[in-house]
């Protein structure tokens, strides 16, 4: 069974790293091509004769890099030593599991018939453990090479071929062994090689020892530059997942739009089917350029890690020697980092919607808009006769009204988007109310210093819970600020006063707790996969976790070379799980609404004209709803 399990073993590895991939054969005169890809020499000489006979390149079956011939011919290529006697072991290994099985595993050394324990190479006979002692004594037998029948006992038999001891004569002079490697002419030199070819002021050489040692080192610094590289493209790479992703979103959402718009006036139902066309090819087109950015930086990326793990293979298999005989094929490889340049998300792409008329014509339906651009278009001073004075929380309702907490007042106010008073609680229920979020049910969840209150869409008080386990005795460092719903009725809670976010049931059980040391007051959001999304005003942060509590990202929102104190307030997602933000810029002269991707990249502003930065919200129609202290800001896409 042992030996059943190691012909087996041997069989995997030899057909995941031992064959040629062009006859997928055991390599036979492996030769190394600049790509670092190794092939049968019979392969490559059969494969260039296709190709074209005297061609003085041959692309690689692999990777399509293009090789020179040399001067010699395909015989001149680098051999992979380190492979020819991987390969001549594994032989070897499985011609000994051959005759083991076959053996009936009796000594032959000595004429006891005791069993045999393992079999000497050099003398190429089974022997017993008495022999092996006797062997392992000898002098002349001391030094042979065994090899032990049981798997459990076998000595570490490291890979070796002696044709690589000829690395270490000079094949020039081949009574001296090679001790210096010129940089200039990038060989290994012994000594009449340096005093007779290598002696003029040009030459730079130095012992192997400074070189390997050198060599190895800027190896690694390359590798580091891969490896950083290799955090860039999954960055990138998710950004370009999502834009894929929030354009077949902004897609369906149009072409929705355009559905309920044809649902209108019968007449439209051609002009509609042209117009979604239209958008669809659109988005089409966005997609495929999207999806060839993504596989741009896949290829790249997978061209570099072909590229890291042949140097690793190298660096770790071969030997000095032949690791400074093939410095400028692996360096000129290394070099592949420098046009690693991976392509960006342009976010901006992602983005397709559509402004339908109001009146259908006979021209068209409606114009496709390729571009987002916002605009505001209405601003609510007051609810009927009550002006707001500190507006901190906002919240949408499925019908559009906007229900608002205005903290000075102690009040929360429900309206519709022009602003018609529909109704208002105050301090008969409320304390010091801050911040309200509206479930899909049109319930209200308003956080009032020490609790969470729920309200229905009339403003009619339903019921409250604390954001501690212990209800009755409530933490007297608790202080609540902000409050975000998810789609599964999932309440988070942001405690300022004990520096976590709380996660609810609707009926107020607590599911969990997610401490943060950055949670020093500010505005909260739930985004896609779980995120929930908080800013912290004073150390200018946009920070993002799981509900589990791991960190997603933590950003700085200073943006540019000089950076701008942009300090972050109100927070909201969109259902394509992309963020905004309100900031206030160098401390008042400006306040913005600023765009982000879920990955917290920063995208570009899409609102200005703001006085105070507070919460935010989207309402139903995909518009934006501003907390703009004493007013509320209505701004939507143009």
């Amino acid at each position: 069974m042992a030996e059943a399990a190691a012909q087996s073993v041997l069989g995997t590895i030899s057909r995941g790293h031992l064959e040629c991939p062009i006859c997928c054969c055991r390599f036979a005169d492996p030769k190394m091509l600049d790509c670092l890809h190794n092939f049968c020499l019979n392969c490559l000489l059969e494969l260039i004769s296709r190709q074209q006979p005297n061609a003085d390149e041959i692309t690689c079956p692999v990777c399509r890099w293009v090789t020179a011939v040399p001067d010699t011919g395909l015989q001149g290529l680098p051999n992979c030593f380190f492979l020819s006697s991987l390969v001549d072991e594994f032989n070897k290994q499985e011609r000994l599991l051959e005759d083991a099985r076959a053996d009936t595993r009796s000594c032959e050394e000595c004429d006891e018939g005791l069993e045999a324990v393992s079999r000497c190479l050099d003398c190429d006979g089974n022997i017993c453990q008495k022999c092996l002692d006797a062997h392992r004594k000898m002098k002349s037998t001391k030094k042979h090479r065994i090899v032990n029948f049981d798997p459990s006992r076998s000595q570490d038999f490291r890979k070796k071929d002696f044709r690589k001891e000829d690395w270490k004569q000079c094949h020039k002079h081949t009574n001296q062994e090679l001790c210096f490697y010129c940089e200039t002419c990038k060989t290994l030199a012994c000594v009449k090689c340096a005093a007779l070819d290598h002696r003029g002021a040009e030459h730079e050489y130095r012992e192997v020892a400074d070189a390997i040692r050198s060599y190895r080192l800027d190896v690694e610094q390359i590798l580091q530059r891969f490896r950083r590289s290799e955090v860039v493209f999954k960055v990138t790479d998710e950004s370009l997942t999502h834009a894929r992703n929030r354009v077949r979103i902004m897609v369906a959402r149009a072409c929705k739009d355009i559905t309920a718009k044809e649902e209108e006036i019968a007449k439209i139902r051609d002009k509609s089917r042209l117009l979604r066309d239209k958008v669809s090819q659109i988005g089409a087109e966005r997609d495929r350029k999207f999806e060839e950015d993504q596989k741009s930086n896949r290829d790249k990326m997978e061209r570099a890690e072909q590229i890291v793990a042949a140097v690793n293979n190298l660096i770790q298999q071969a030997d000095d020697f032949e690791l400074l005989d093939l410095k400028p094929k692996v360096m000129h490889n290394l070099k592949f980092h420098k046009k690693l340049k991976l392509r960006k998300a342009q976010h901006e792409l992602s983005f397709i919607g559509v402004k339908c008329q109001d009146v259908v014509t006979d021209t068209h339906l409606g114009e496709v808009l390729q571009e987002k651009k916002w605009e505001m278009r209405e601003e609510i001073f007051n609810v009927g006769q009550e002006e707001f004075e500190t507006v901190t929380g906002i919240a949408c309702l499925s019908n559009g009204d906007i229900v608002v907490v205005d903290n000075d007042k102690k009040q929360l106010m429900n309206c519709t988007s022009t602003g018609k008073y529909e109704g208002s609680v105050g301090r008969e229920k409320l304390n010091d109310p801050w911040g309200v979020a509206a479930t899909s049910d049109d319930l209200l969840l308003v956080t009032d210093k020490d609790y969470v209150k729920v309200f229905d869409c009339s403003l009619e008080f339903i019921h409250q819970f604390a954001s501690s386990k212990d209800a009755e005795n409530v933490d007297s460092k608790c202080r609540l600020d902000d409050i975000a719903v998810d789609k599964n009725n999932r309440i988070a809670v942001a405690d300022r006063g004990r520096k976590l976010i709380s996660l609810h049931h609707m009926d107020g059980s607590l599911i969990t707790t997610i401490p943060h040391g950055d949670m020093v007051g500010g505005y909260l959001a739930i985004g896609i996969k779980e995120r929930l999304i908080f800013t912290n005003y004073l150390k200018n942060q946009l920070i993002c976790t799981t509900y589990t509590g791991d960190e997603v990202f933590n950003v700085d929102t200073s943006i540019g070379e000089i950076p701008v104190i942009i300090r972050p307030s109100g927070v909201c997602c969109d259902d394509a799980g992309d963020i905004y933000v309100s900031v206030d810029l160098n401390k008042g002269e400006s306040v913005e609404v600023h765009h982000y991707s879920p990955e917290g990249v920063f995208i570009g502003c899409v609102a200005r004209g703001i006085w105070y930065p507070g919460g935010l919200a989207f309402m139903q129609s995909r518009d934006l709803v501003v907390a703009d202290c004493v007013t509320v800001k209505i701004f939507h896409r143009v």
